[in-house]
């Protein structure tokens, strides 16, 4: 659990710049929306702007590949970033569509659709783990004279390289086999109606973290199966039943437009109360691209890994949601995703049927869904963001301040507090605490540590210690890892 909550952390720097995308995005398709809908020819300035935002939304694996393998690096150095990119590379090209073909001797148009689907989240996250592993294990490495230009950090490119191989190999044959199972199972409970729904809108949340939900969604809004929802809902294509077609849609409204932002409000008021303003900026920005865009990822990685059992029950709502808008007479469809503005625009759509009626629904779903997330964020002290430490002080670390600006020697007695640096393992920092991770603790000295002019020291276990030093945590870290080298 450890270790998927330093995941979770790790995830916070890429998903803080993708709200600002997500509203650039659905600013621009509700200036025009032919850009989402590709019909028609969009104006200059809403496609300037879909664009702007999907430099970062389209790219959200590489944004991944690189905060991972920073976070989880063992002193955040960039050296472990370019190693994230570099594994992303190689995986991308080494299983691309054309690559896949001529291995296996066959037509580009014959290969899996599932390497189509290769540059996903989940394949970011495992680019940045392989980097940061890579980083961590081989930073060191001495090589013989003849080869010292590859020694320590230079190494780590090279290794990353030969790994990202072997996990290539691996995903070569796992990936399609897992893909087309999902396909499979889809077209499985096609004939299910309300319930398969359900039991679609459960697994497509279930799915986005392993970045397999392409391959549900595949079955269900387009024409893999026959069902085309999507296009058909639009009217671009015959064969839509009036009442039935968008029920595969319909229901993500109420949670992307409602669900999750009152869930985000849940959050911010179960966070700690010296954390609270650092998890409104991205709880309330991540909230508003949710509603207003239908684009959810900053907010739902923002909890997945941190509170895994969260996510399950937001995977669950998100099931009953479509369930029941199934049973409904509602419907609403997107081009885009489940957003206010597709809302909007899908008013017009041939196949929508009371679309009002999902602003009372929202409402309802809006209010179970923040009862359920604060019920369970206290019940079972899930560590969502702002709850994410073992806190034994009750202030706002965000106004705290050093005795002097000297990072350089509140850093030397700080690690003179912890034993030197032969007992630090690790350092890291989060907005207002230096995070180490020691190997004895009894040469720790907390009096020393506060003798550096520090707000206090935490020890939530006996190889972990937290020292608050407010805001400018990172000037200190930046002096407390020169020491350590």
């Amino acid at each position: 659990m450890k270790y998927l909550q330093r995941l979770g952390k790790s995830l916070m720097l890429p998903v803080a710049c993708l709200p600002a995308a997500g509203i650039l995005m659905g600013i621009g398709y509700w200036i025009d929306p032919n850009v989402m809908s590709g019909l028609g020819t969009p104006s200059a300035l809403s496609f300037f702007l879909v664009k702007a935002g999907g430099a970062l939304i389209d790219n959200m694996a590489i944004l991944f590949a690189i905060g991972v393998a920073i976070g989880m690096a063992d002193d955040n150095d960039g050296t472990a970033a370019l190693a994230g990119i570099v594994s992303w590379l190689m995986i991308q090209q080494i299983l691309s569509p054309a690559v896949v073909g001529s291995l296996k001797g066959i037509d580009v148009s014959e290969v899996n659709a599932a390497f189509s689907k290769i540059n996903n989240q989940a394949i970011g996250i495992l680019s940045g783990l392989i980097g940061a592993t890579c980083y961590n294990r081989f930073k060191n490495t001495k090589l013989p004279d003849a080869l010292a230009f590859f020694s320590g950090k230079r190494s780590v490119a090279i290794v990353t390289a030969l790994v990202s191989i072997v996990a290539s190999l691996i995903l070569f044959f796992i990936w399609p086999i897992v893909y087309s199972a999902l396909v499979a199972f889809g077209e499985s409970i096609i004939g299910l109606g309300p319930i398969g729904a359900g039991i679609y809108g459960f697994f497509n949340r279930l799915l986005i973290p392993l970045g397999l939900h392409h391959a549900l969604n595949s079955v269900f809004w387009f024409d893999v199966a026959g069902i085309n929802d999507l296009f058909k809902f639009w009217g671009t294509v015959d064969g839509a039943v009036y009442g039935q077609t968008g029920m595969y849609m319909s229901g993500f409204f109420p949670v992307m437009m409602f669900g999750l932002p009152a869930a985000a409000l849940a959050m911010y008021q179960t966070a700690k109360p010296g954390k609270k303003k650092n998890a409104y900026g991205l709880l309330f920005a991540a909230a508003l691209c949710s509603f207003f865009t239908g684009v959810t990822e900053p907010l739902e990685f923002a909890f997945m890994f941190l509170a895994p059992g969260l996510y399950l029950i937001h995977a669950v709502l998100t099931g009953i949601s479509l369930a029941v808008t199934a049973l409904l007479p509602v419907r609403s469809g997107f081009w885009f995703s489940a957003g206010f503005v597709d809302w909007l625009l899908s008013m017009k759509a041939p196949m929508a049927e009371n679309p009002l009626f999902m602003l009372p629904l929202g409402l309802v779903y809006g209010l179970i869904y923040y009862v359920v997330f604060r019920f369970a964020i206290v019940k079972f002290n899930f560590k969502t963001p702002g709850r994410e430490d073992d806190d034994e002080l009750d202030m706002d670390e965000s106004k705290v301040t050093l005795a002097n600006n000297d990072f350089t020697q509140i850093a030397t007695i700080i690690l003179e507090g912890l034993g030197g640096k032969e007992n630090v393992t690790s350092v890291d920092n989060c907005i207002t605490r230096l995070r180490l991770e020691i190997k004895d603790y009894t040469k720790v000295s907390e009096k020393k540590i506060k003798s550096a002019g520090v707000a206090g020291v935490i020890r939530p276990g006996k190889t972990s210690v937290q020292v608050i030093v407010g805001p400018q945590v990172q000037f200190v870290a930046d002096e407390f890892k020169k020491l350590c080298k």
